[in-house]
């Protein structure tokens, strides 16, 4: 269908496309018939916020604000300033009922409504034609074009997403032994507890996180509690206290295969909580389509039982692997948790400066690229007890994986990046726009993370474990502050370098040609290690000092 206003010969009202809402087949994939009528599928359907701009106003005011200043919303003040309005819930819901479809739940707070119902009453509702499609690694339920709704809905209904369902994200975790090809061979691999990771960035040691929750996003997989209990009976610290939270029929279903999700899911726990011992984690577990994951992020920064302070994501893909709308509905999920005092970090991906796309571009990975995610990128890091002896970019090539970083093609260049130097990006003509990523730490796998897998012991890289073991970072920051970031990025970005808050990295690139020719490292912010690795107490030290 193309993107063109409608009304049917019926007289039915005029129907209108959804701004971004397009979908185009998944490449190498075939059309394999229309999808049966009967099919029962959920949807998400993303309203309008009121105050907008207000909200806006207020979380960039936030930016510019100390941390010990700072006032935060608490959930219900959220709700109330900035939830759907009950006028649009009314309409959405009448409208949903209208077309025979059954509304599940509503979040007020996030401003979405989830539905379910039959394929033929969303062919109808939307002015679609769900089809199947088969592609050689996966199957999936999709359309082709934009989606559509009735006029009177324009301004309220911003996006409509789970009609399509192919898998949006990928974990972004290499195993050591997947690194085949590398340009800095070593004699043999090093890998670290996360707690000797932590000791050579200088985390502080003796601080009790009890009163922190990280929440950490799944898009599959899941953990055992003897796995856990195994492995940091191993590191001599306590099994953590672990929450884990159904969203859209997502579950912890360990799956058996250590190089599977379940990688992901033990590596995220295991780094985080080593790092940040006491805190309490809750696990979201939601689909992997762009649904499940705008509903994991929602439910997280909203979830008033587990109150997560920070939340970590180490799930991603290219930005042309996304549809605008689900782009947009999820940087405003991230703003909503800069309000509420959360933060949120986010691996920048482990494919380099293409972001393993293979048309002669170059890309970054989202969700790491909105402007409210902490992007995190990787290194290779060599050192012992707290000496860092060298450190430089992750580069393993194209075989072996390199840490992403580049230039957006979404998202401006954010205000508190204005005087980073952000380059243009590297494809011809494009422009500047938002740096990733902000930060970096230890991600190659030859430097790797020893972890615990469905009972194998073995090492892990990948900038996976670096959201998580920055969300550590982040909830020692906020125990010893004795109140939250949040929105840390503006922070940042405006401490001086004499603060040695950063390792600088000034060594590599992230071409995955390692031609040197794109996104080398240098002094300061770049776009492979952002403003570098962390040296934890004395960054702790300067966000309590800025003011």
């Amino acid at each position: 269908m193309d993107e063109t206003n409608f009304t049917s010969t019926n007289g039915s009202p005029q129907y209108i496309p959804v701004t971004g809402s397009a979908r185009a087949i998944v490449p190498g994939a075939t059309h394999a018939g229309h999808t049966d009528d009967n099919e029962v599928l959920s949807v998400t359907l993303q309203l309008r916020r009121p105050s907008a701009d207000e909200l806006t106003a207020h979380v960039e005011a936030l930016g510019t604000t100390p941390p010990a200043n700072r006032k935060h919303m608490t959930h219900d003040e959220f709700e109330a300033s900035h939830g759907a309005s009950d006028d649009d819930l009314n309409l959405v819901t009448a409208f949903a009922t209208e077309q025979g479809l059954s509304v599940e739940r509503i979040n007020k707070a996030a401003a979405t409504v989830h539905v379910s119902g039959t394929a033929g009453a969303f062919n109808k509702a939307f002015h679609v034609q769900l089809g199947n499609y088969q592609h050689p690694d996966f199957t999936y339920r999709g359309y082709d074009g934009p989606v559509h709704i009735p006029a009177h809905l324009t301004d309220i209904v911003t996006g409509v997403l789970g009609l399509d369902n192919r898998p949006q994200a990928k974990p972004h975790f290499r195993v050591y032994q997947e690194a085949a090809v590398r340009s800095n061979a070593l004699a043999a691999p090093i890998s670290y507890t996360p707690t000797q990771v932590a000791a050579l960035y200088n985390f502080p040691t003796n601080v009790d996180c009890s009163g922190q929750c990280i929440g950490i996003i799944e898009l599959g997989g899941g953990y055992s509690k003897s796995n856990l209990d195994q492995y940091f009976a191993s590191l001599g610290v306590p099994t953590p206290t672990i929450t884990s939270v159904s969203v859209d029929g997502g579950q912890n279903q360990p799956t058996g295969s250590p190089n599977g999700p379940d990688g992901e899911v033990d590596l995220d726990i295991e780094v985080a909580a080593s790092v940040a011992p006491g805190a309490h984690i809750a696990v979201y577990f939601a689909p992997n389509t762009d649904a499940g994951f705008l509903d994991a992020i929602t439910t997280a920064v909203h979830d008033k039982t587990n109150k997560p302070s920070v939340i970590s994501i180490s799930w991603g893909g290219p930005e042309m692997s996304w549809t605008t709308q689900a782009m947009q509905a999820m940087n405003n999920a991230m703003q909503s948790a800069a309000a509420l005092g959360v933060t949120i970090t986010v691996a920048a991906g482990d494919n380099g400066s293409t972001d393993g796309v293979n048309d002669g571009s170059f890309h970054v990975d989202f969700p790491a690229s909105a402007p409210y995610a902490l992007a995190c990128g990787g290194t290779h890091l060599v050192g012992s007890g707290s000496t860092i002896e060298s450190e430089t970019v992750w580069n393993d090539g194209a075989n072996g994986g390199a840490t992403g970083g580049g230039v957006s093609s979404v998202f401006p260049v954010p205000s508190w990046q204005q005087k980073a130097n952000v380059p243009p990006s590297a494809n011809p003509g494009a422009g500047t726009g938002r740096g990733v990523p902000d930060v970096s730490g230890d991600a190659d796998p030859a430097t790797g993370y020893q972890v615990l897998v469905d009972g194998q012991q073995f090492p892990i890289g990948g900038t996976s474990a670096v959201a998580p073991l920055w969300a550590g970072l982040v909830a020692l920051a906020n125990q010893t502050l004795g109140k939250p970031v949040g929105y840390i990025n503006p922070l940042l970005y405006s401490i001086p370098a004499q603060d040695n808050a950063f390792h600088d990295i000034t060594q590599g690139n992230n071409d995955p040609n390692q031609t040197g020719q794109v996104y080398p490292a240098g002094p300061g912010w770049d776009a492979c290690t952002g403003l570098g690795s962390p040296n934890g107490t004395l960054l702790i030290q300067a966000l309590g000092q800025i003011g």
